[in-house]
């Protein structure tokens, strides 16, 4: 993928070639825009078919291109059912792989009371619009489109406490509420994701604003470094997407 990117952004500028990627997550787009900004090319945007979306597709463009986010090959269908039919977002992929379409195809899944949005790269939207009709039991109606209400806004736990320094096992102890020893033992044998950044030393060092988490464990933000306690532990503050 970095080297496809590294080349279309050539032929962006070059060429006045405008192109789309299918649907990253979010290592994968900040490593994009890493290489993106190392060969000095800004001539980019993503989009994942709303404001807040986790995947995105990644566009490609030439000079003084609009960089129209209608343009992005985002397609969102709404599925609708009883509101007593309990369906998770692995409902819904399950459900949309089985039909063979590639993860790569698949943006963010939306899943509220008795109506889904899924949104989908366009070549196999309508694909999956004219055969996924149910989902394990129950049965779904799906239409095009989808109400910009459904997104919630992304709830946060704050969490705060002091670490005897700001290697990534100590902050993760106290985000996990367990030992420095386990901490790095998780890190280690799972490994972190720092910033999207694979990570698998316990003596990372975190600064303000970088974002955690450890597979299974969620997801956190080093919001705040404040002063030093009397023990020369250093108080922080952390957030928690719930």
């Amino acid at each position: 993928m970095l080297n496809r990117t590294v080349q279309w952004a050539y032929n962006a500028e070059n060429k006045f070639q405008t192109k789309y990627s299918f649907f990253l997550d979010e290592r994968q787009l900040a490593l994009c825009e890493t290489v993106l900004q190392s060969v000095k090319f800004d001539g980019y945007s993503s989009f994942g078919g709303y404001e807040s979306a986790q995947r995105k597709v990644l566009g490609f463009f030439a000079p003084y291109d609009d960089k129209d986010l209608q343009a992005f090959p985002i397609v969102p269908l709404t599925f609708t059912y009883r509101k007593s039919d309990r369906l998770t977002h692995r409902d819904f992929l399950g459900a949309v792989m089985s039909l063979k379409v590639s993860r790569e195809s698949v943006g963010d899944i939306i899943v509220s009371e008795g109506k889904s949005a899924v949104f989908l790269y366009e070549t196999v939207a309508e694909y999956v619009l004219q055969n996924l009709n149910r989902i394990g039991r129950t049965g779904v109606k799906a239409d095009k489109g989808f109400d910009p209400d459904m997104v919630s806004i992304q709830n946060f736990e704050e969490l705060k406490g002091t670490v005897a320094s700001l290697r990534l096992d100590c902050i993760v102890a106290l985000a996990l509420h367990i030992s420095r020893e386990k901490a790095g033992s998780l890190i280690s044998s799972l490994g972190a994701d720092v910033n999207y950044a694979h990570i698998s030393a316990p003596s990372c060092p975190l600064k303000e604003g970088d974002k955690f988490s450890v597979r299974g464990y969620g997801k956190f933000r080093l919001e705040h470094i404040g002063g030093a306690s009397r023990k020369q532990r250093v108080h922080i503050t952390l957030t928690k997407y719930v």
